[in-house]
């Protein structure tokens, strides 16, 4: 065999592949090199530097709608103030935590350096207000009343100022037209927070850190309406803060404005006469206590009878809802939260619950009915009625013989209804009830909507309370350990009463029912529940839902979302006997209990209905009642601690239709001078720009009255005032 070399398998040729091999790997090695040196050697700060290459967005927020009463005038707006930030983050940085800042600050604003402090805390579980509910993040405003001279120092010294900004803002304004307050009604604003962000984060709403929301009133209802959304520019920018390139854009969209039912000319008249009447009220004396009464807490209501709409709504006492715009002082929240505030922020309207006295007795009369007794019977009224050796008086003790119940509903006789509560007492078992009980005076109360809440687009609506028998068993286990550890059957009035519960509180008693007949005892009704069932008596027996809001029109005007009127239910009585008990309501203003505030009333030209109420309240004095309604309103009042129910709220309810409708003391009318003498259907107009062409309102002033010669307006026997 001869030697052949096999084929690139020469000297040369392997050098060369030795050399490119050699190549490869330092090239391999320098790059592996290079990348462990920019990842792992220097890989957080490039990480650094890219997080600062990123999008910066800056919000430009939306102009939030008005809220506009039903003929356009605005109850609440915007307007352009000088405000005054600071920036926490900013401040954070400093040695000292900013206090150096904020003191010059407080200097320049004329304020005192702790309440600016106060200002830009953050609140939680142990910071009392003033303090930033909001996101940490954004500005927060430490004043929306600056000067411009004050804004013009601020600038000039941006050094001596870091981290605070002074910019026209779009504030919030209630307008309070007329000199209306509304407070209740309307609400008021604050800072969202992050926990609110998040929540509405994947929502068709979501909150910017910039937003601020609607705590309360008709503010929290329609706020998503009423917002609008922000609009948001998004800026590429460098580890400099230098703007590359701007990403996107989205335009702010301005929220709807919110036409209201509320007509402001009428509300200042009832806030007026709410007002007026529990002065007067604190004139009077009060013999059971020897002492004036105290009239602490009202409210007010004007509901149109076939819509539900509300024409007014007032509570007393009540505040500024401007106090919240930029952030609500420690001195104003103290007035508004603290012990002695007696608690203004409540809207007594829709959240004062009371025991209704005598305008409970519609609801009695028609369990009666329903019951099996007729309304045209005849019924004892003598001047008490006895319980199991404890007695039951009327008021003033007065009797008027055999009566039937048209004729109790005018003259407010208690004792009928005890003696019908007391024989259904008796039918369903007494104190060993029956399996099935017809509980009709309970039944019924529910079937008019008490116990539930009346639907109105107003947040937290409390629901009163119907003492059945379920009522009365759940709230026995939730006390009977308390009563049972307190009760001596020797002991005082207090310990026997707690060992009575003890054994027992679990059952109906007589007392509890011919008690709660008349509307005493352990029933609680608001405002806004009565005026929904008598609104619904006046138009043949629909309960419709109370409503606030109108319509909601879009900002260039053409969009518009009517609000229409809803019901939740029927009066569970014939159209006889809603007719019967219309008729004894008439009597009341004529030949009745508020016969004495009605003299010289037109009733044939505007027939008026009313039932009066004195409801007695444990270790407190009577609270007032007076319920009324024509054709076309509704209106009821209410004093807590303010005497009876014509004698405290009667004239003041009478004030208010006579503005409504144009009349005089002596019963004549002047159409120019009417307010409102039918419902109003028509929307207002905004132009396409958002302008409105609303008309002034002018604060109530009314003309002096002569004094009611009072004797001189009975028509009939003398009647109980209550």
């Amino acid at each position: 065999m001869s030697n052949i070399p096999e084929t690139g398998r020469t000297p040369r040729v392997q050098i060369r592949l030795v050399v490119i091999q050699v190549l490869v790997f330092s090239l391999l090695l320098t790059l592996g090199g290079r990348l462990w040196y920019l990842q792992i050697r220097n890989g957080d700060e490039y990480t650094d530097e890219a997080k600062n290459n990123h999008v910066q967005q800056v919000v430009q927020p939306a102009v939030r709608g008005a809220i506009l009463d039903a003929r356009g005038v605005p109850l609440a707006d915007n307007e352009t103030r000088l405000v005054v930030s600071a920036s926490r983050t900013e401040l954070m940085k400093m040695k000292d935590d900013g206090k150096g800042v904020l003191t010059r600050l407080a200097g320049v604003l004329g304020m005192k350096p702790k309440d600016v402090t106060d200002k830009v805390r953050l609140c939680d579980a142990k910071t009392p207000q003033p303090c930033w509910n909001g996101s940490p993040y954004q500005p927060i405003p430490v004043t929306d009343e600056a000067t411009t001279q004050q804004a013009l120092q601020i600038r000039e010294r941006a050094e001596d100022f870091p981290g605070i900004t002074a910019e026209p803002t779009a504030v919030r304004r209630y307008t309070a037209p007329g000199k209306t307050n509304t407070a209740q009604v309307l609400g008021y604003l604050s800072p969202v927070t992050d926990e609110e962000i998040t929540k509405a984060k994947d929502s068709d709403s979501p909150f910017l850190r910039s937003d601020q929301i609607g705590r309360s009133g008709i503010e929290r209802t329609y706020d998503k309406e009423l917002r609008g959304k922000a609009g948001v520019t998004r800026y590429e920018v460098d580890n400099l803060g230098r703007v590359i390139g701007q990403a996107a854009k989205d335009e702010a969209q301005p929220g709807a404005n919110l036409v209201t039912s509320i007509d402001a000319r009428v509300q200042a008249v009832a806030e007026y006469e709410l007002n007026g009447a529990m002065k007067a009220a604190r004139l009077e004396f009060d013999k059971n206590t020897d002492e004036n009464y105290k009239a602490d807490a009202g409210a007010v209501v004007v509901m149109e009878n076939k819509t539900g709409r509300i024409i007014s709504m007032a509570s007393q006492p009540t505040y500024d809802p401007n106090s919240w715009v930029g952030g609500i002082s420690g001195k104003d929240y103290a007035k508004l939260t603290g012990k002695d505030s007696n608690y203004p922020l409540l809207n007594r309207a829709i959240q004062g619950q009371a025991a209704p006295g005598s305008i409970f007795k519609v609801i009695s009369s028609t369990a009666a009915v329903n019951a099996g007794y007729p309304f045209d019977g005849d019924y004892p009224c003598p001047s008490s009625y006895s319980v199991g050796g404890q007695v039951f008086k009327n008021f003033e003790s007065k009797g008027y013989g055999s009566i039937d119940l048209g004729r109790a509903l005018e003259v407010s006789c208690d004792t009928v209804f005890y003696g019908l509560a007391h024989q259904e007492w008796q039918k369903d078992g007494g104190t060993k009830p029956k399996k099935k009980t017809n509980d009709w005076f309970y039944k019924t109360a529910h079937q008019f909507g008490l116990g539930k809440e009346t639907g109105i687009d107003l947040p937290n609506e409390v629901r009163g309370r119907v003492p059945d028998r379920q009522w009365k068993q759940s709230f026995w286990e939730a006390n009977k350990d308390g009563w049972c550890r307190q009760g001596k059957k020797n002991g005082d009035y207090v310990e026997k009463i707690a060992y009575e519960n003890c054994l027992e509180g679990n059952r109906m008693r007589a007392g509890d029912s011919v008690n709660y007949s008349i509307g005493q005892g352990d029933i609680l009704v608001t405002p806004i529940q009565m005026a929904t069932i008598y609104a619904a008596i006046a138009n043949g027996g629909t309960l419709y839902n109370p409503t606030i809001g109108k319509a909601v029109v879009g900002a260039d005007g053409k969009t518009v979302q009517e609000i229409k009127p809803a019901s939740h239910g029927k009066l569970p009585f014939t159209g006889e006997t809603r007719d019967q008990i219309d008729e004894a309501l008439a009597g009341v203003t004529t030949r009745g209990s508020a016969a004495w505030r009605f003299g010289g009333w037109p009733q044939d030209k505007i027939p008026m209905h009313a039932k009066t109420g004195t409801a007695e309240v444990y270790g407190k004095q009577t609270t007032s009642w007076f319920v009324s309604y024509t054709e076309d309103y509704t209106i009821i009042m209410t004093i807590a601690q303010g005497g009876t129910g014509s004698g405290a709220s009667g004239p003041a309810v009478r004030n208010i239709y006579e503005a409504m409708y144009g009349l005089d003391e002596k019963g004549g009318q002047d159409l120019k001078k009417a307010l409102l003498p039918k419902p109003q259907t028509a929307l207002p107009k905004i132009e396409a720009d958002g302008s409105i062409d609303a008309p002034k309102i002018e604060p109530y002033e009314p003309e002096e009255k002569e004094s009611p010669d009072e004797t001189a307006q009975l028509a009939g026997p003398p009647a109980r005032r209550d």
